[in-house]
């Protein structure tokens, strides 16, 4: 699917900026906050980066072969092929930091601006490759990300987990992220159907060799792995899941487990009622229930404004940037 005038107004209008054929960014609203010392993203207070110095963004805008219905995104955009005639990546990071550059330019005058921080920010540190899509659907992921090393920066990597050979590749091709996250949205295959509504052929089994890959990446430590659980009240956060959840926990054994609150936001809303939007209290008593199951984990850390919970074996590793 190309992106039209149409998607491309679209999406400008949520606050996208359009890069090349395949990719985008977006400010996170942790960015700005950073920016006016109000907060910061919980991704600081757990790990050590720093938000106003994070690049949120895509290199698959339009390409994921899943339509979770916690997607903020306007389903109908979404092809479930790979990108074809791949753009190169260093033009797609010195495009990112151009965009993002520009965005920022408006903090520059405001009083509640940390001008300390403004100007790092014209020189991102993180790249967040997360904001939307699937990142496995660029063929040239792994030069991606050696590049962002290239440069000195950090990079975290999401991925839904249905592409376990892209990940053994970026192993072979020593081009890990810095940070791997895979997301962990149902604790069974009865769930996963309705709610990943995935056009990927036997999705659930790759799913579980992703789970096998990120065993093997931690154990062997490759690279840092987190499995991420977006829970939805009366959907997949129920006592009885907890279990399940274990289960494929275990299977991965990673070295973090954010247990995350679905956010009410975007097109999202059209499917799951704002009342089903865990509280904060609700995500840590979860965790509790799922350290039932997990002996060797224990809570690390929380940050209730962004309703999560970080599990973990120790505290000695958090940190990739020190303070």
């Amino acid at each position: 699917m190309e992106i039209n005038s149409k998607i491309k107004a679209d999406l400008e209008k949520q606050g996208y900026r359009i890069i090349g054929k395949h990719s985008a960014i977006k400010i996170c609203e942790w960015t700005r906050k950073s920016l006016r010392n109000e907060d910061v993203c919980y991704k600081e207070k757990f790990y050590g980066i720093k938000s106003h110095r994070c690049c949120q963004m895509s290199c698959s805008l339009l390409n994921c072969q899943n339509k979770c219905i916690h997607c903020w995104r306007n389903l109908n955009y979404t092809d479930s092929k790979k990108i074809q005639n791949p753009e190169d990546p260093k033009k797609i990071i010195e495009n990112c930091i151009k965009q993002q550059r520009l965005i920022l330019q408006g903090f520059k005058g405001s009083k509640k601006t940390n001008l300390k921080k403004f100007k790092e920010a014209m020189n991102p540190k993180q790249f967040a490759i997360s904001l939307t899509g699937e990142a496995t659907l660029y063929p040239k992921l792994a030069e991606l990300i050696k590049e962002l090393r290239n440069q000195g920066k950090t990079s975290f990597l999401v991925t839904n987990g249905l592409m376990p050979e892209k990940l053994q590749e970026l192993e072979k091709k020593n081009a890990l992220p810095t940070q791997l996250y895979l997301s962990l949205n149902s604790p069974n295959e009865k769930l996963y159907k309705p709610w990943h509504n995935s056009k990927e052929k036997q999705a659930w089994k790759k799913f579980n060799q992703s789970l096998k890959v990120v065993n093997h990446l931690t154990k062997n430590r490759k690279t840092r792995t987190v499995l991420r659980l977006t829970l939805v009240k009366n959907i997949n956060l129920k006592q009885e899941y907890a279990k399940d959840y274990a289960k494929l926990i275990k299977k991965a054994s990673p070295n973090f487990i954010e247990v995350k609150s679905y956010m009410a936001v975007g097109e999202s809303r059209k499917r799951i009622p704002y009342k089903d939007m865990p509280l904060h209290k609700e995500i840590k008593l979860f965790s509790k229930q799922l350290l039932r199951f997990l002996p060797t984990y224990k809570i690390l850390s929380e940050k209730k404004e962004s309703r999560v919970v970080l599990i973990g074996k120790t505290k000695r590793d958090m940190k990739i940037v020190k303070a």
